[in-house]
Formats: structure tokens, C-alpha cells, sequence
């Protein structure tokens, strides 16, 4: 019998591989902007370079990347771009919400109002008949989508085509996944703790640990009306099924800051895809570098979707605190938008965008100022920058509590910073050796 298997074995191996070889069809689903666009197009060239022949499916109209331009892609898009009303509530929350995270005023409540959006526009989307016709016609081996938004999870389902999930944030959804987290010892999400609690912090974290479960209700409450909508009542489906209904769990995290906890088979850590090799910068960049000296300069990046600071006392005491500094500040803020009464510090450069990874793997690099996204931290780790974080929402203030706990930089919160201490922190972080 074991001799009758053998030679299947090896004729399905045989197979695999030559279908490996033909390369497979893989649709990439990105909902969501910003970061997780960026992340996402990275995935999709990955496997275009390997060989694959990758379709993206994208939401296109919300979200969009303030002084980015999107660049040719090796791989064909399919876009959807939602109606003006849905555009103008999601633009209006997201604005509103601004002023709150740099108010220090941040709640959860603003985290279910935007997923109850997202769930709206989902209705919207599940209803593009032609193109779930066009991408069903296409057969795709499998699906990988950006799992913050839950609505490409539904997308793939209505697909009927297995799926991989990347989510471009650390474990906060680990109740949905399955994945065990003891609270004795893994820090819940948004408590900013490290592996090292007191007795304290354990009984916070325990109570956190219980909220993530009615969290995670919430969510799929809201979403389940789009199960109720699109799918017939033999095969209607929760959000928390499709989460366990996933083949693989790609999480953008590193072991270089991610705190010890248990995985499971299917959850693996890619963190870095972003981060490479840097590039020259521009002529005019390098010379303004230059005139640095040997005191180097400073990135200012509070995320893709950050184009300015709209709160008007924030961006007087930054702009002072970069003043008293004698670094040059490369500062990604919408030239157009710098309040006409305040004066720029002379030694700041402002850049609608700027090429995030050359600049910090440039030699004169001495420090990034990040709001704490995880690719702009996983691209710092990368190049050996040092960090001074503003968490503003979501994952932000665990992310650089785990920055700090390895010694890799310190935060301030927004609503902290005073020209003293902010500047203190730049001179502190730049002349230590460590």
C-alpha cells in the first residue's frame, strides 16, 4: 500500500509544481486608503515579480493619499469609486476626527462611527453587479485582501474564492482570529502597556481583554447588515465566521518590537515589505541636506493621510521647537495649507510628499518624527533611525510604546507638546549614542 502511494504522491507533487511554475490568478482587494493602499500595491508587485498574474480590486474617491501620485502598476486594476454622499461623510468624519486626535479626544466612539461608514459604503459596493460578473468570469486561484476594512472580506465570500487576509495593524483583532492572548502577559489593545505590568496594569489589561470580546460584537453587529442584504438566507454569513473562514492571517508586525505571545499555524508576521535599500534623493533635497553639515537632519511623517495639523497651537509650538534645533527638518505638510500668520522656521523644508525610505535610509539621517503607523516604524527599524513619536488613533500609542520599551526613540502625546519639551526630546534622542 505505501508503495501504491508513492507514485500519487509524486505525480501531485509533479502538478503543484508545474501549476507554481504557470504561476497562479491572484486578486489583491484593497477597500481602504493611505498606508494600507501603499502596502497593498507593494504585495501585489511582489507577486507580479514572482511570476503570478495579480489583479487589483480598488476602492478608489475615499481615503485618497493627500500629495501622492499614483504611479503606473506592472499589474491591471479593477476601480470602484463610491457617490458624492458617501465620499463628503467620510471626508467630513475624517476631518472632524483630526481635530479630536490632536485634541487628546480620541474614544472608541469615533472607531464604530467609521466602521458603521465603511459598512454603508460596503452596501454600496456589494451592489456593483458588472464587476463581481467581470472578476467571477476571471476564476482567481485566491484572494488576498487588506483586512482593516471588513467589507473585502464579504467581497472575496461573494466571490466564492478562498482568501488570505493581511492586516496591515498588530494583533488588536486577535479575539476575531482565534488567537490566544493571556492577558497576564500580552497588552491589550489601545492600554499602550508593555510585557512588563504591575499588578495594576494586569487588572486593566483583564478588563481590556473582556472589552475586545464586546468590541468585536459591535463590529459585527454593524456589518451584519450586509449579510442580510447580498447573501441568500442558505448561505448568509457573520462577520466573525468569515474572519475563521480565512485560509492564512498575514500580519504587518516584526519580532524586532512586537512583544513576546503565543501564534497559531495560520498567523504568520511579515512586517517590512515596505522597507528597502534607499534610493539618491532628488538634486534639490540633497542640497538642502547639505547644508546641514555634520548635524544631519530630521523627517517630519505623521502618516499618508496627515497632509497638515489642524490644530493652529500644535503647529506653533512644533514649528518653534524645530526652530532651537540644528538640524534641518524635511516636514511632509501641504505647503498650502501653513496658516499665513505663522512664520517657518528657517531651517524646515515643507513637501506635499516625500519619499519616506530614502530619505530615512539616507547617511544624514539623525531622526524621524512619526505619528507611529507601522510601515513608517518597520522602515525606521530597517535603516537604524532613531524615533520621536505623536501616537494620534488606533494602534499609534502601542506601536511607539513598544518603540520605547526597546529603546528605539520616546512619544509625546499631541495635546503634550510645548516648544520646551518637544525640542528637549529632539536633542535628547539625537545626542544619545545608544
Amino acid at each position: 500500500m505505501a508503495g501504491g502511494r508513492a507514485p500519487r504522491v509524486l505525480v501531485l507533487l509533479c502538478i503543484l509544481h508545474l501549476h507554481c511554475l504557470q504561476g497562479f490568478k491572484i486578486l489583491t482587494v484593497c477597500l481602504a486608503g493611505g498606508s494600507h493602499y501603499l502596502l497593498m500595491d507593494d504585495v501585489s508587485r511582489i507577486f507580479v515579480e514572482n511570476g503570478h498574474d495579480v489583479r487589483m480590486f480598488q476602492q478608489i474617491g475615499k481615503g485618497s493619499i493627500p500629495g501622492y501620485k499614483l504611479t503606473s502598476t506592472p499589474y491591471p486594476v479593477t476601480t470602484y469609486t463610491l457617490d458624492e454622499k458617501l465620499l463628503k461623510e467620510y471626508d467630513d468624519m475624517f476631518e472632524q476626527s483630526q481635530k479630536e486626535f490632536f485634541m487628546g479626544n480620541a474614544a472608541i466612539s469615533s472607531y464604530f462611527t467609521l466602521m458603521d461608514l465603511l459598512a454603508e459604503q460596503c452596501q454600496a459596493t456589494m451592489n456593483q453587479t458588472e464587476i463581481f460578473d467581470f472578476l467571477k468570469k476571471e476564476k482567481f486561484d485566491i484572494v488576498i485582501l487588506e483586512a482593516f476594512n471588513p467589507c473585502t472580506f464579504f467581497v472575496a465570500e461573494k466571490l466564492g474564492v478562498p482568501y488570505i487576509a493581511l492586516f496591515s495593524g498588530s494583533f488588536f483583532n486577535f479575539m476575531s482570529v482565534g488567537l490566544p492572548s493571556p492577558p497576564s502577559y500580552v497588552p491589550m489593545f489601545p492600554t499602550g502597556h508593555t510585557d512588563r505590568m504591575n499588578f495594576l496594569e494586569r487588572v486593566k489589561n483583564t478588563f481590556m481583554y473582556l472589552g475586545s470580546y464586546v468590541m468585536d460584537k459591535i463590529i459585527e453587529s454593524i456589518f451584519s447588515r450586509v449579510s442580510e442584504a447580498h447573501f441568500p438566507a442558505d448561505s448568509k454569513t457573520s462577520l466573525g465566521e468569515l474572519y475563521q473562514k480565512a485560509e492564512l492571517w498575514l500580519y504587518n508586525v516584526d519580532f524586532s518590537i512586537e512583544f513576546a505571545r503565543p501564534l497559531l499555524p495560520h498567523v504568520q508576521c511579515i512586517g517590512g515589505l515596505r522597507a528597502k535599500p534607499a534610493k539618491p534623493v532628488s538634486k534639490d533635497l540633497e542640497d538642502f541636506i547639505a547644508e546641514s553639515g555634520d548635524s544631519g537632519f530630521i523627517l517630519v511623517a505623521l502618516g499618508s493621510m496627515i497632509s497638515s495639523i489642524p490644530i493652529t497651537d500644535v503647529l506653533r509650538e512644533m514649528n518653534s521647537a524645530f526652530a532651537s534645533v540644528p538640524q534641518k527638518v524635511i516636514w511632509r505638510y501641504k505647503a498650502s495649507q501653513w496658516p499665513e500668520d505663522l512664520k517657518l522656521a528657517s531651517n524646515v523644508k515643507l513637501m506635499d510628499w516625500v519619499n519616506q525610505n530614502d530619505l530615512l535610509g539616507h547617511p544624514k539621517m539623525r531622526l524621524m518624527v512619526s505619528h507611529g503607523g507601522l510601515n513608517g516604524l518597520m522602515e525606521a527599524i530597517y535603516h537604524g533611525v532613531p524615533v520621536l513619536g505623536i501616537p494620534l488613533f488606533g494602534d499609534h500609542s502601542d506601536n511607539l510604546a513598544r518603540i520605547k520599551a526597546r529603546f528605539m526613540g520616546d512619544y509625546i502625546p499631541p495635546y503634550e507638546i510645548k516648544s520646551d519639551n518637544f525640542g528637549g526630546a529632539i536633542r535628547r534622542i539625537t545626542q544619545n549614542k545608544r
